[in-house]
């Protein structure tokens, strides 16, 4: 019996769809790419918010900012601002383009933690705990999605993530999840706290985006063919 790999594994790029702007850096922007960008990072943000308030574990790169401020007793936001400097320089050579999604990322995405984190449920139950954190990658990588495909400038990770996808060739789903573990690995070793959510989140989310990039791109194809 041969098992064949789903197709969505095996997704290389971000694909242009109907709403894709035509470049990433303009200052006049196609509404509609506006929109689904909005869109893409309220839903990335509540992903994100609903991976915190699951209580399983907090996102690798928050891991990685736990560690570094073991070894330099800076503040957690301190550290994610550092950390973030240093994956836009790492852009440079792997020749990322930012645009207004770059900067709405960090605004949208805190405003979604400052509003909707309170509210959102919490549970006691460790089976609903992993429910809730797997509910988290699942909203994270659909909202990713989104926002990558409105061509307008990815956040810092996910730049990273495209970067090194053109740099590899290896699918999207590979590059994002060893980004992550990495981001883990490296954070541990520093002293940051690594729990279920956390692992669920760095094996997850990379095969979350590439699924939800080929869904979509089936659904607007279907729909243009309509």
């Amino acid at each position: 019996m041969i098992v064949r790999k789903p197709k969505f594994l095996s997704v290389k790029s971000v694909p242009k769809l109907f709403w894709s702007s035509p470049k990433a850096l303009t200052i006049s922007p196609p509404p509609i790419s506006v929109l689904f960008l909005v869109i893409g990072l309220v839903l990335f943000g509540l992903g994100e918010a609903l991976l915190v308030a699951s209580g399983a574990g907090v996102s690798p790169w928050t891991v990685l900012a736990q560690g570094l401020t073991q070894v330099t007793s800076w503040s957690i936001g301190y550290s994610t601002f550092i950390i973030s400097l240093i994956v836009l320089f790492c852009w440079i050579p792997l020749k990322q383009v930012p645009g207004i999604g770059t900067i709405l990322n960090a605004i949208i995405i805190a405003l979604v933690f400052e509003y909707i984190l309170p509210i959102l449920p919490t549970f006691e139950n460790p089976l609903l705990k992993i429910a809730e954190a797997i509910l988290g990658v699942l909203v994270t990588g659909f909202g990713g999605a989104l926002y990558l495909i409105a061509n307008l400038g990815p956040g810092p990770r996910d730049g990273l993530m495209t970067g090194l996808q053109k740099l590899t060739n290896f699918p999207i789903a590979w590059v994002r999840s060893g980004i992550e573990i990495t981001v883990i690995f490296i954070g541990w070793n520093l002293g940051g706290i690594v729990g279920i959510g956390t692992i669920i989140f760095a094996f997850g989310i990379g095969p979350a985006v590439a699924l939800s990039m080929h869904m979509l791109e089936k659904i607007a194809n279907k729909t243009t063919e309509s």
